[in-house]
């Protein structure tokens, strides 16, 4: 066959109408809806249920969780929550028991296997002959929120080993639980150690895009506030003519919407204006880790001879591989079987030979009895 290698672009003489695709896929998304899955890592108690209620202005359904399990679970919640004409279904992940083992060097891994099993279930929905991935419910995590004990000092052992091993999987945004806790001195310091000690330890966080213009300046300016320090609460308060969103304390008043008090608006507006550009990058981890996962199972792009082999052909040699290896079996089994009645025949004419020796002994035995007339036949 021919092939037109390269393309060349022409001008239109009139108005053709396919410049309204733009308008049909909002269309057809906002019919659809949108999916956004967050998975929230941090000690009990640290505010993860406060600041997602206070993120999305809802009153989340969380029941208190206990200091005490053998080992780290997760607690899996979706919601269906509408703005304007948008509809949108929100996952939310939370650990629990995350650091209250006395053991802890390994409570990352049920959160590390959690995600790869959402990966690994939309890789079975991919690989089905019928599939349904339009109306499939997508759960591969879009974020990470990982809450930081607002100590004042360093990361913990725990945090940089559970980051470390979800980099790769995920995006990471770290964030200061209950930074109301620390002074803005504090904080500005505990902040700049938090990023020195990402850095010095390989350890990859989400970046806000700079490469779009219409977001580049504010997200060049959101990425010097990493990591977020959050303050969560729907409990209102009055502030003079005011209901605002705040937590009241001997001392003062910390306002949950006033960006000079704490980053949660500034982690709420990143995550709605990024919210396309982490979907995305999760398409990428899920890519990376289908390909290994292929990989593994034995296919390939390329033969042996560096050439591209289709899926019809890479499905053919595995089935033939399979085939061969079925016979192989096989083979072995009825071997193994043969070797066994074989076994077990030579024991069975053993038995037997020994069972006409004992015959003849006992018919040599009556005929002495005979001689002597002591056996008589009745």
């Amino acid at each position: 066959f021919i092939q037109n290698v390269g393309c060349r672009t022409l001008s239109l003489s009139a108005h053709v109408g396919f410049d309204s695709l733009p308008d049909q896929l909002v269309r057809k998304s906002i019919k659809h809806g949108f999916c956004f899955n967050i998975l929230c890592i941090g000690e009990t108690g640290i505010g993860k249920s406060a600041l997602m209620s206070s993120l999305f202005n809802t009153n989340f359904d969380n029941s208190p969780s206990t200091h005490f399990l053998s080992s780290v679970r997760l607690r899996t919640q979706t919601y269906e929550l509408q703005e304007s004409n948008v509809l949108l279904k929100l996952t939310i992940v939370k650990t629990l028991g995350f650091g209250d083992q006395v053991n802890k060097a390994d409570s990352y891994q049920p959160i590390v296997d959690y995600v790869d099993a959402q990966f690994e279930a939309y890789l079975e929905e991919e690989l089905k002959v019928i599939r349904s991935l339009f109306s499939y419910h997508d759960t591969r995590i879009h974020v990470c929120l990982y809450f930081i004990s607002p100590t004042g000092r360093s990361l913990k052992t725990i945090d940089l080993l559970t980051m470390r091993n979800l980099d790769s999987k995920v995006n990471i945004i770290p964030v200061i639980g209950k930074a109301d806790s620390i002074s803005k001195t504090e904080l500005q310091e505990f902040k700049k150690k938090i990023m020195s000690e990402l850095v010095s330890n390989g350890i990859r966080i989400y970046q806000f895009p700079t490469d779009d213009e219409t977001v580049s300046g504010i997200n060049t300016m959101t990425n010097g506030y990493l990591p977020f320090a959050v303050v969560g609460s729907m409990e209102k308060v009055k502030v003079g003519n005011k209901m605002v969103r705040a937590r009241q304390y001997p001392w003062g008043i910390v306002k949950v919407e006033n960006e000079s008090h704490c980053d949660t608006i500034k982690l709420r507006r990143m995550l709605c204006t990024n919210m396309e550009d982490l979907r995305e990058k999760t398409r990428a981890y899920y890519e990376s880790y289908r390909c290994c996962r292929l990989e593994k199972l034995g296919c390939r792009d390329i033969g042996p001879e560096n050439k591209s082999i289709s899926l019809q052909e890479v499905v053919e040699a595995k089935r033939l591989e399979f085939c061969l290896e079925k016979e192989e079996k096989e083979k072995k089994i009825k071997q193994q079987f043969m070797q066994k009645v074989n076994k077990k025949a030579a024991v069975l004419e053993e038995a037997e030979q020994q069972a006409n020796t004992h015959k003849q002994e006992i018919m040599s035995y009556e005929e002495q009895l005979r001689d002597l007339g002591l056996f008589s036949l009745k």
